[in-house]
């Protein structure tokens, strides 16, 4: 009897889940990891040495164009300007008398010369200082946000010594690598999109601006750069962002969950739901294995290049238990959520 009964035994049908081979318009795009970089960035920093007299700003505020950042002690300077103001306007006075007696002819040539020398020369020291004095006012060279400052009230600065850095934030750069194959495709002006997990709600459309004129000859990629609106200032330089290029083309793929893909060394394969009836004659569903070449991936779906055909029913979850012929039963009320741009939260 157990002999006659382990004949008549058959394996129960495998729980799995189904989905569709579905046929989508994707746009075509390429896919990169990269940087934002701010347009423009620089560490600001005293010319000359002096004592810090006034801290004109907060670290990280946004300061406009022309706002004085740092005022450095000048009296010194101002003590000196004022003397040679003084001989400045006494040799404007020499040379004014030298030129009325030349014209009466009852001075020498050089003399006319040495006042005309000494005003130049007077002059030129009352420039030197008004300059010196104007260095010693730090002022922000463009509108940005200020980083945290690096001085102090009463502190003395040497030449070079930084007191901050200054960066423009809107628009900000995005910086990537792509394989240079992709140069047959990218043009200036094509759509770009930003996304990073610090807002992974979010994303940025922006425009390609820069491909550079050269590929890197150790990795053979291209560097690119595009340009993203950042009127909110919530994107940084130096934040690691993803980047989306756009192609204007759309086309037709076919795409099924990337659960259902067993991946091998020999070949990626899914299992096909088709019914057939079983030896008694009753209808029911079997898992037939079907080897696929996969293609661009988005989100939780893959494209299929070649192996299936659109309004196929393949089973999308527990493909790992079963080999082909298989009987299965379908559950798709288990069935994961499928998305193109899914937004995992960690709870």
């Amino acid at each position: 009897k157990m002999i006659n009964a382990s004949k008549s035994f058959a394996i129960p049908p495998e729980s799995v889940t189904s989905a569709k081979v579905d046929a989508q318009e994707w746009q075509a795009s390429r896919s990169a990891v990269g940087t934002l970089v701010a347009i423009r960035a620089v560490t600001l920093a005293s010319e000359v040495s002096g004592l810090v007299r006034e801290i004109g700003f907060e670290s990280g505020t946004f300061v406009r164009k022309g706002d004085v950042m740092v005022k450095l002690d000048t009296s010194t300077e101002e003590a000196q300007l004022a003397s040679a103001e003084a001989d400045a306007e006494l040799a404007r006075a020499s040379l004014h008398r030298a030129r009325s007696l030349r014209e009466a002819n009852v001075s020498a040539p050089a003399d006319l010369d040495t006042a005309e020398a000494k005003g130049k020369q007077t002059a030129a020291n009352v420039g030197t200082l008004k300059a010196t004095i104007a260095k010693k006012t730090i002022r922000a060279p463009f509108d940005g946000r200020v980083s945290i400052k690096q001085v102090e009230l009463g502190q003395v600065l040497a030449s070079g010594t930084p007191v901050a850095s200054l960066q423009s934030i809107h628009p900000i750069y995005g910086e990537f690598w792509l394989p240079q194959q992709a140069l047959a495709e990218l043009k200036i002006g094509m759509t770009a999109r930003l996304r990073t997990d610090v807002f992974p709600q979010t994303s940025w459309e922006g425009t390609l601006t820069t491909i550079n004129p050269e590929v890197d000859i150790n990795t053979r990629n291209v560097r690119v750069r595009a340009t993203f609106p950042n009127t909110d200032g919530r994107l940084r330089p130096g934040m690691f962002v993803n980047v989306d290029v756009l192609s204007p083309e759309r086309r037709t793929v076919l795409v099924i969950p990337s659960t259902a893909v067993l991946y091998a060394p020999y070949g990626d394969s899914v299992f096909a739901i088709e019914e057939k009836p079983d030896a008694a004659g009753k209808q029911g569903l079997i898992a037939h294995q079907k080897f696929v070449r996969l293609g661009e991936r988005r989100g939780d779906l893959v494209a299929v290049v070649s192996g299936l055909t659109a309004g196929e029913t393949i089973v999308s979850s527990g493909a790992f238990k079963l080999r082909n012929g298989a009987a299965v039963v379908v559950h798709n009320e288990l069935a994961p959520k499928v998305e193109v741009a899914p937004t995992p939260v960690d709870r």
